[in-house]
C-alpha cells in the first residue's frame, strides 16, 4: 500500500479546517488533495483526535504483524504435515 505524503497529523488539520466555515473544494485545492481522497479520509479519521490516529496507526502495525506471524507458522505446521505423512 503507499503510504501517504500526509502524516496523521496533517489529515486531522485538513478535516476540522473543512468542517469550519470552509468548503471542502476549496481544502483540497489549497493542499492540493483530490476531493475523493479527502472524503476517504474523512470516513476514517473523522472526529479523530491526533492521540487516537496514532494508535490506530501502531495496532493497524501490529495487526500485520500478527497476521505474518499466523501465516509463518501455518506453513511450518503443513510443511510437519507432510514430512510426517510419508511413509520411511
Amino acid at each position: 500500500m503507499k503510504k501517504s505524503k500526509y502524516s496523521e497529523e496533517q489529515i486531522i488539520g485538513m478535516l476540522r479546517e473543512a468542517a469550519g466555515d470552509t468548503t471542502v473544494k476549496a481544502v483540497c485545492a489549497r493542499h492540493n488533495v483530490s476531493e475523493p481522497t479527502f472524503y476517504k479520509w474523512r470516513a476514517k479519521y473523522g472526529g479523530m483526535e491526533v492521540s487516537e490516529a496514532r494508535r490506530l496507526r501502531s495496532l493497524e502495525e501490529e495487526n500485520g504483524r500478527l497476521k505474518r506471524l499466523v501465516a509463518d507458522q501455518a506453513v511450518q505446521l503443513q510443511i510437519l504435515k507432510e514430512v510426517s505423512a510419508k511413509k520411511w
